[in-house]
């Protein structure tokens, strides 16, 4: 239909078929799902939006969030019967779908590529007051979780351990491939840049300034 506005086309043919919503949305998702190019969240929600339509169809809908959904005649699943239908498997599918439960701005990042989607999966687990302090983390540190350190603060949010320090102290910690680098809290220097100063432009300074204070105890020693 869109094509044919773009072309400027008053008619188009089509064929019109007699669905209710369920029908209606599990034909919307299969006609996108096979996109060449989709992105995680745009998944997720149409894996979650036809499991829920499947769950209602067979006349067993499950509670919000739960694992178990409706069974067809068969005995299957009906998460098992879309994972056939897609081809994912079920605990994939399932997967998926926790990324809906990720607050805006995380679930962007993931589409964005700048976390990787099974430690996305892993915070999908954390509250959403949570998952707004590791955001703010995020952003202040210029680092996003490893997989491990995502399990950890699951682990931490489901104990009801986990706070704004305990999420800075898991983000902050030297990572096997981050080995000689040394991190100071962005907000213990910030004050002291002025607004307009790029990354590359804080890091020289604070060089300067290490070369300057060495240059001088290296004077007083000689004394």
């Amino acid at each position: 239909m869109k094509a044919s506005e773009l072309a400027g086309k008053g008619t188009m043919p089509c064929i019109v078929r007699e669905l209710n919503d369920d029908e209606a949305i599990v034909a919307m998702v299969d006609s996108n799902l096979p996109r060449e190019s989709i992105l995680p969240s745009e998944k997720a929600l149409a894996y979650k939006m036809k499991l829920e339509a499947m769950k209602w169809q067979a006349g067993r809908p499950s509670k919000e969030n739960s694992t178990q959904v409706g069974q067809d005649l068969k005995g299957k699943y009906s998460v098992e019967i879309l994972g056939e239908q897609v081809g994912e498997s079920r605990n994939q599918i399932q997967r998926y779908i926790r990324l809906t439960e990720l607050i805006p701005p995380i679930l962007e990042m993931v589409d964005e590529k700048q976390i990787a989607f099974n430690p996305a999966v892993e915070i999908s687990y954390l509250t959403e007051k949570e998952q707004t302090e590791l955001l703010e983390t995020m952003k202040q540190e210029e680092n996003t979780p490893s997989l491990s350190q995502a399990q950890r603060l699951k682990k931490f949010s489901q104990e009801g351990r986990l706070s704004a320090d305990v999420i800075y102290s898991i983000l902050t910690e030297e990572k096997p491939n981050q080995k000689g680098k040394f991190n100071i809290r962005r907000d213990r220097i910030e004050q002291y840049f002025p607004k307009n100063y790029n990354e590359k432009q804080k890091e020289d300074h604070i060089v300067q300034l290490l070369e300057s204070w060495y240059k001088k105890r290296e004077r007083e020693q000689e004394r």
